[in-house]
């Protein structure tokens, strides 16, 4: 089998590591990976007796797509790769989750940086406004330059810099990936604006090293990829064994997100939401009521779910059921905890009281959301 696809992005990193899994457990199977870039030079194919395949959609591999063999497309330019099958990442939910990410925290000003090249791109930006557009808020994007000059690092920095201090502040910006985040984070010194005070910043990938080593530290939608390669790698066992590609799909959905510096502020005005949203994050592993919320403000209930609703759009106590909710996944994705250690950590009183919990909440079971999100 060969394996082309980059490891210099946690992207592709995380599909390997699906896939070298899968290996391990029905192989093995000799892999030939070619490293380095999506657009150096493919080896000479022909002699290494491939019997399948997994590749970026680069002009490079255009020959091996039509000698035969399957192929299974990780997306990089394309929007659908029929009749090939394809590892797509889901635009929809991405993007979702990063509106609502700043939705949560109460921002009103909304900006998106991305790659216009990309399909994948795009795809997040889209879902990304139209979300917002339903909440009643407009999306500034950032234009990438057309021409190669003005996509040089320097010069982009530059322009990003002055695209930021056009926005409204405090404005929520989310990127493509953590690399156009890390971009945008620099181009904020240039322009003088404090992150997360003036400019908050989410990337998507959940790249440790580009988001730990970031000046702040950048929080970030981590992606299923490692399943998304193990799943990959089972399908193109099936058509190693004679299986047809009728365009088979495997989505790269969204887990969770990482919340690092570059987000961790409230754009709450009002003092007593504020509030309350900060005691809901600080006590989510605690089973509290609307009333404990109520006591750490100055407001009545009456007032504080009025003015709560008026800012975000729900009650008291639905934030407190997302919050823990969120609390649960986060777990379950980023940990190898057992159900009855999380149970214990979030508060729960039992297993059984979790997995209602989770269940009424979420309409899927505690096994089944870590089956389909977790790495294998």
């Amino acid at each position: 089998m060969l394996l082309f696809v980059e490891t210099s992005r946690e992207f592709g990193r995380g599909l390997l590591h699906g896939i070298a899994r899968y290996s391990r457990l029905h192989g093995p199977w000799r892999v030939y990976r070619w490293p380095g870039a999506l657009d150096s030079s493919l080896p000479e194919w022909k002699s290494l007796q491939i019997d399948g395949a997994i590749v970026r959609d680069v002009k490079v591999v255009e020959r091996l797509a039509h000698s035969g063999i399957p192929v299974i497309f990780a997306q990089h330019n394309k929007e659908s790769y029929a009749p090939f099958p394809s590892i797509i990442t889901d635009g929809a939910l991405i993007g979702g989750m990063g509106a609502e990410h700043f939705l949560d925290r109460g921002f009103r000003n909304f900006a998106y940086c991305g790659l216009d090249e990309f399909a994948w791109s795009r795809g997040r930006a889209l879902y990304f406004r139209q979300r917002l557009e339903q909440a009643g808020f407009e999306v500034s994007p950032y234009r990438t330059p057309a021409s190669k000059r003005g996509r040089a690092l320097r010069n982009e920095q530059s322009q990003i810099a002055d695209w930021i201090r056009q926005l409204p502040k405090p404005a929520a910006v989310m990127c493509c990936n953590d690399d156009r985040a890390l971009l945008v984070i620099e181009a904020c010194k240039l322009a003088g604006c404090s992150v997360p005070d003036d400019v908050a910043v989410l990337g998507v990938d959940n790249d440790v090293l580009v988001c730990d080593l970031a000046d702040p530290p950048i929080s970030s939608i981590a992606l299923n990829t490692e399943s998304a390669g193990y799943e990959a790698a089972r399908l193109l066992d099936q058509l190693m064994k004679g299986g047809a590609m009728v365009g088979q799909v495997i989505p790269v959905q969204p887990t969770h997100i990482v919340t690092r510096m570059s987000t961790d502020m409230l754009a709450v005005t009002d003092p007593d939401v504020a509030a309350a949203l900060g005691f809901i994050r600080r006590h989510a592993n605690r089973l509290i009521q609307v009333d404990n919320v109520v006591e750490a403000t100055t407001a009545s209930r009456r007032v504080l779910e009025k003015r709560f609703k008026a800012i975000l759009h729900r009650s008291v106590h639905q934030e407190i059921r997302r919050i823990r909710v969120n609390n649960i996944v986060r777990l379950l994705v980023g940990t190898d905890l057992s159900v009855a250690d999380i149970a214990a950590h979030c508060g729960f009183d039992g297993v059984e009281h979790i997995a209602r919990y989770f269940r009424k909440e979420t309409g899927v079971s505690l096994r089944e959301y870590r089956k389909r999100h977790a790495p294998r």
